[in-house]
């Protein structure tokens, strides 16, 4: 059995008596629908009508009439189908208008009119008025727009139909702004974004600078308490060390203080003390003129006999500094011992 024609099937889906009638309730509104349909369809033969069941986005359901086609916007594009559904209080209220999703095709996702689920929002339906506007107007402005911002290609060229100042009606100027706006918030939320992208890396770069620097300040004001605390140490014990040589022998401190005697003289030392002293320090004197002596010799700068001569004097000599110096050490080791 051959299907019905649209007409008829219109007809009897907006006039029938059933459990799932149809959500449009004014007899007008249902003659207002048919006639607009019809138009549309001979004007796009390609569409279909249907029935079904719509779900809004508040969960309400209700019996829709839609209108499900393809339309070609160039020969280089793939189709794109759509579906048109009927608002239940159509045609006060905008049609709801879909691209069918297919995932070989997605929809671009900068597209200005149609987002990620297919749902399309020109500015025709936007500002949908009724009178004048209407089904057949709404698909010529949406073929309009899709030949030169495909929903399944995104071509940067494009943009440029948002710019052509030969458009001059009223609705064509209308997607033009809309277009450009979108495209320009696009462009602007893509460089915002970039922008926060770079602030956050510089805030933590900024953040890790700030624990290193006040890791580096805290160990400074650590390293400057021990500074003063060995500062004070120090300072305590230079204190101790005046007051005890002021009290045991003030003499030498005070010149001291004055500049007028070798630093030797600040401290105290008795006469057999220093003449070991002064044993010691000539015992080592000579050692080093006999080492000098034995490298002049080996470099031929001095002769032979004049070398036996000078190490027999100096050796006799570094012999009496040591005796002397051995008596020196038992009078200070045993002498004193028996005090």
């Amino acid at each position: 059995m051959a299907s019905p024609a649209p007409k008829e099937f219109i007809q009897a889906a907006l006039f029938a008596s059933s459990p799932y009638d149809l959500s449009y309730s004014d007899s007008k509104q249902k003659w207002i629908i048919l006639r607009h349909l019809l138009s549309l369809l001979q004007e796009y033969p390609g569409f279909r009508p249907s029935t079904g069941r719509f779900t809004h986005n508040d969960g309400t359901e209700v019996n829709l009439l839609c209108a499900s086609g393809c339309v070609h916007v160039s020969n280089s594009t793939p189709p794109i189908p759509l579906t048109i559904w009927l608002h239940e209080n159509y045609p006060q209220k905008a049609p709801l208008v879909f691209v069918s999703l297919d995932p070989t095709t997605p929809i671009h996702r900068h597209h200005p009119f149609v987002d990620a689920s297919g749902a399309t929002s020109p500015p025709y339906v936007l500002t949908w008025k009724h009178p004048p506007c209407n089904l057949s107007d709404l698909l010529h402005n949406l073929v309009r727009l899709f030949s030169h911002d495909h929903p399944f290609s995104y071509l940067p060229s494009t943009t440029s139909f948002f710019t052509d100042p030969s458009l001059v009606s009223r609705k064509e100027a209308l997607d033009r702004l809309v277009g450009i706006l979108h495209y320009d918030m696009v462009a602007l939320r893509t460089s915002t974004f970039e922008e926060i992208e770079e602030l956050s890396l510089l805030q933590e770069e900024l953040k890790s600078r700030d624990r290193f620097t006040r890791s580096m300040i805290s160990e400074m004001e650590r390293e400057r308490s021990n500074l003063r605390e060995r500062s004070n140490n120090w300072a305590e014990e230079t204190d101790r060390l005046v007051n005890w040589l002021r009290v045991n022998d003030r003499r030498p401190i005070m010149a001291l203080d004055a500049g007028d005697v070798e630093i030797e003289d600040a401290f105290e030392i008795d006469e057999k003390s220093r003449m070991r002293l002064e044993c010691t320090a000539a015992d080592l004197a000579i050692e080093d003129v006999l080492y000098k002596l034995d490298k002049a010799l080996e470099q031929e700068a001095l002769s032979f006999d004049s070398y036996i001569k000078q190490v027999r004097s100096l050796a006799r000599e570094q012999f009496f500094h040591r005796a002397s110096e051995m008596k020196l050490n038992d009078y200070l080791l045993n002498g004193r011992g028996k005090q």
